[in-house]
């Protein structure tokens, strides 16, 4: 496979031309997130057919230009999700459309997080060296081993974008796969709300709503000023502080220094919009105070969940699909609480698309209705599965 390693706009200009003139661009980054608000980019591997190409951030910050060519092709790339949220976070683009090699596995039977390496070797043969995985990915240059990894990164992501196609195709699900993918490049995914943000923070289920509304203006302040400092949050603000803030209630900044996890430094460069932060959660209206989050389900909803929970786990060992791609626990506990009457009801609770709907929601449903039942089957010859049970008949 050539290799070209981009480090001067003149040769960024060639690859995004290259880009604009192909379907569709194998895609992997390398980055760095634990100093900064959003992840820096250190690395950008492309494939287009037979070539590879190592864009350098550190030499070429501007990569919006990049970010736009890729935003008009589709990409494949394996655990797809991480990659984009940069690019989401960085240049507000992201790509026409995406085929995640992992996600398409899943539908495959390979579970819902295989690694590349497993899955290259499983579909090509091929094993994959990890000498780089913890790579300090910030030096330069680039060291023999360190592009051959970068490279190994792309290389075959072509190859198992046709294999795990016909494999879907084959099993009938490329529709679902389809359907499930289209989130990977729907802004809203990525997109921080800043109305929840306070909930993040440990503490806020003990809070009153006058308390919760001084903490939703400390977390909204607190991220403003991460990402003007592209630091992470915690750099700013830690979270045990937060909670400690609002028990205090201050007034001025030096209220603050009985804070002692909040140093002088950060008491003078933003202690003055802490104290008005506070104040603007204090002042709310009655009627604009947050809601007092939801309590963990307990007693005999939470028993409701684990039953809802064995039965989806059936499902997908009937599939061959991992559970938590049919229902996540929260979605479940939404079920529990509010008891739906109908399949629709169910997968609207569900939060389901149309596929995971018409797999999980009718047994759901069922279930709560009576109609069903679970039990254990052939528990006595060792091979126990849990069967699902209806008038009388295994279902």
């Amino acid at each position: 496979m050539n290799v070209t390693l981009i480090q001067e706009p003149e040769q960024l200009d060639a690859l995004n031309k290259r880009i604009l003139e192909t379907d569709s661009v194998a895609l992997d980054t390398e980055f760095h997130a634990e100093r900064s608000y959003a992840a820096r980019l250190m690395a950008v591997q492309l494939a287009i057919g037979d070539e590879a190409f190592i864009v350098d951030p550190l030499r070429l910050p501007e990569l919006q230009s990049l970010a736009q060519a890729l935003s008009t092709r589709g990409v494949v790339g394996h655990a797809l999700q991480g990659d984009l949220k940069i690019f989401s976070a960085r240049f507000h683009l992201l790509p026409a459309f995406a085929f995640d090699t992992q996600l398409a596995a899943a539908f495959c039977g390979y579970g819902i997080s295989i690694s590349l390496t497993d899955l290259v070797h499983d579909l090509t043969g091929v094993r994959l060296p990890k000498s780089q995985t913890v790579s300090d990915w910030s030096t330069r240059p680039f060291s023999e081993q360190q592009i051959a990894y970068l490279v190994d990164d792309v290389r075959y992501l072509f190859t198992l974008e046709e294999r795990l196609r016909e494999r879907l195709q084959a099993a009938g699900r490329f529709a679902w796969f389809e359907e499930e993918s289209r989130s990977l490049t729907d802004p809203s995914q990525y997109r921080a709300e800043p109305e929840r943000l306070y909930l993040r923070i440990p503490g806020a289920m003990r809070m009153n709503r006058r308390e919760l509304g001084m903490l939703r203006e400390l977390a909204r302040l607190r991220d403003d000023l991460a990402r003007e400092r592209d630091v992470p949050v915690k750099y700013i603000i830690p979270d045990d502080v937060m909670s400690g803030i609002v028990h205090v209630r201050p007034k001025s900044k030096e209220d603050l220094s009985q804070l002692r996890r909040l140093d002088a430094g950060s008491r003078k460069a933003f202690g003055d919009r802490i104290v008005g932060a506070v104040a603007a959660g204090a002042d709310l209206d009655e009627n604009l105070l947050p809601p007092k989050p939801m309590r963990p389900i307990g007693g005999d909803r939470d028993a409701i969940v684990s039953c809802l929970n064995v039965l989806v786990g059936a499902i997908a060992a009937e599939h061959d699909l991992p559970p938590s791609l049919l229902a996540t626990r929260a979605a479940l506990e939404r079920v529990a609480r509010e008891l739906p009457g109908t399949p629709e009801e169910t997968a609207e609770f569900l939060g389901a698309s149309s596929w995971r709907g018409r797999l999980v929601a009718e047994p759901l449903s069922r279930l709560m209705r009576g109609e069903i039942s679970l039990t254990i089957a052939r528990a006595g010859d060792g091979n126990p599965y849990v069967a699902i049970r209806g008038d009388g008949a295994t279902v």
